[in-house]
């Protein structure tokens, strides 16, 4: 039954993953919306639902210390991993709002997030202040697109292919509907291949930190990389680093926030210590590859899978210890 649940899952995610780029390239088309922008947006939050949902409902369901580690382990793959992978598929290009403005957001979060957490909880209104985070984001990237449709017709650099000019002739409800869907498909082929090794994991008595760490934030994250991996291989990489990005802001917005907002929430010595240092040196290099040549090369994508390998082993030596 697991290994059904498995393949059902890597068929969901793969199938919800393709149409989710399809779809969202469209709107970017039919809207003259920047990719990066319906990255930073529709995309981030479909990719980001199980994150936010698992996370929620480890709050409700008596697990709070999962929703941390599930954050903190979710950003690190996200850059580390699925960027890595990314990468290594086609050399990602770097909008500049990204490095101006966004990549900034995201290091002020996790920071933020470090700081609510140093006395080993997250309160409720800590919790509220994050959501606001969420609010005060979604209007800013409302008014730059706002500007960005201002711009004269032809000033982006896109080459739209013509299968996307062909998708974004369908009116907005049903790409919209589309991207619903695909999120929608996402979220249960996550929750199908991760059920089984949460269930394996709780038997081995692995602590619920452990557990949101390397299962849920793994399970959580392969959305993402499938997303971005898609968006790569058809040469949309301002949609996959946007993706990412937005990804990482709304997972401490939104499912930090909402689960802090209903219930305080625990923060492992472990997260203290270690993988919080992880997931903000994470973030500055990131920043720094941007910054190097605008673009995040094949050989930053293996410098990117081999940090992420490395923290496993740590996570792993740390499991064996338990």
């Amino acid at each position: 039954m697991q290994i059904l649940l498995f393949i059902a899952g890597l068929v969901a995610l793969v199938i919800s993953g393709d149409f989710l780029v399809k779809y969202a390239s469209a709107v970017a088309i039919k809207m003259r919306i920047p990719p990066v922008i319906v990255g930073l947006t529709i995309v981030s939050i479909g990719t980001s639902a199980p994150e936010i949902i698992a996370s929620v409902r480890a709050a409700l369901e008596g697990n709070p210390g999962i929703t941390v580690g599930n954050v903190i382990g979710s950003n690190i793959a996200n850059l580390a991993l699925v960027l890595g992978v990314t990468a290594l598929i086609h050399p990602v290009r770097v909008d500049r709002s990204l490095m101006r403005t966004d990549w900034p957001i995201m290091l002020a979060a996790s920071l933020v997030f470090w700081i609510f957490a140093r006395n080993q909880s997250l309160e409720i209104w800590e919790g509220a202040l994050l959501v606001l985070g969420a609010i005060a984001l979604m209007g800013m990237l409302y008014f730059r697109n706002k500007r960005a449709s201002g711009a004269e017709p032809g000033t982006e650099d896109t080459e739209d292919t013509e299968e996307e000019l062909k998708e974004s002739s369908r009116s907005i409800a049903v790409l919209l509907g589309g991207i619903t869907a695909a999120s929608i498909g996402l979220y249960f082929g996550s929750e199908w291949f991760i059920e089984g090794s949460r269930q394996l994991a709780r038997n081995m008595g692995v602590s619920d930190h452990i557990i949101g760490l390397t299962v849920v934030a793994f399970g959580t994250s392969v959305p993402e990389l499938v997303a971005s991996g898609i968006a790569a291989y058809k040469l949309e990489p301002d949609l996959a680093l946007g993706n990412l990005i937005g990804s990482n802001i709304f997972n401490i917005f939104l499912a930090a926030g909402i689960s802090a907002s209903i219930i305080p929430l625990p923060v492992d010595v472990q997260a203290l210590e270690f993988d919080l240092w992880w997931m903000t040196g994470i973030a500055l290099a990131v920043g720094l590859m941007m910054m190097h040549r605008g673009l995040i090369h094949r050989w930053k994508g293996v410098m990117l899978l081999l940090a992420y390998l490395i923290y496993i082993a740590w996570i792993g030596g740390a499991v064996a210890g338990i």
